[in-house]
Formats: structure tokens, sequence, C-alpha cells
């Protein structure tokens, strides 16, 4: 009959794709520009990645999140204006857009007894790639 050719074990080397992170180049420009334009050229200080790691941490939390996206899609929203979306509480929602504010993202302005948000326009670009714009 027909010879029987054996295939050779497959090594792990062959068999499956590298895991490679990807690099910071292999990002979309405008990503890149909107969040990281000085970090590809120079490594992070220490005040850099201090600043960065609380920008990370107030977007780590799904209702900031949500809490983000009803602000930049609103344009500017009414804190009094959040609660009934997000059905928390009034002192939850002014804890969540406090760690927002603090980290930069959005601003605040008082008018009466409510402070009303929006997006801080130095990080517009940012927050719309967070958000997947």
């Amino acid at each position: 009959g027909m010879p029987i050719s054996v295939k050779p074990p497959m090594t792990p080397h062959s068999s499956a794709p590298r895991c490679r992170v990807p690099s910071m180049m292999t990002l979309p420009r405008d990503l890149r520009s909107a969040c990281c334009s000085s970090v590809t050229e120079v490594p992070l200080g220490d005040a850099e990645a201090t600043s960065l790691a609380r920008t990370y941490a107030a977007l780590s939390d799904p209702v900031r999140l949500r809490l983000l996206s009803l602000i930049a899609s609103a344009g500017e929203m009414c804190s009094c204006d959040l609660v009934e979306p997000l059905a928390k509480s009034q002192p939850t929602v002014s804890h969540h857009t406090r760690i927002l504010a603090e980290a930069g993202l959005i601003d605040g302005d008082k008018r009466g007894r409510w402070v009303y948000w929006r997006v801080s326009p130095k990080r517009s670009n940012f927050v719309s790639q967070v958000l997947g714009g």
C-alpha cells in the first residue's frame, strides 16, 4: 500500500503563535497622541506615572465609566440628572464625580446647589478614545 507519512511532533514554538504584547507603535496614531505622546519619547517620571495611575484608577470602575459616558454624550450634565440613569444615590454619584474630577477628566461648575459637569477640554480626545469614539 501507500507509505504513511509521519508528521514530526509539533513543538510548542511552531504550533502556537508567539504571544506578543502590542507595542505603543501598533496603537492607532490618534490614540498614541491622545494619551501618550510624551510616553513614547521619554520614560515616565515619578509625577507622570502617579498622574497616569490616578487617571486609570478613576477609569477602572464601571459606574465611573458610565458616568463619564453620560457627561460626554450630553456635553454638560447636572449632578441632579446623573442619579436616575445610574440608579445610584446622590452621595454615591458625588463620590464618583469627585474621583473623575480629581483625575482631571471632568470639570464642575457649581450653580446654586447643583454642580454641572463636563469633560475637561484638555482631556476630551483622551476621553473619546477611552469611550470607544
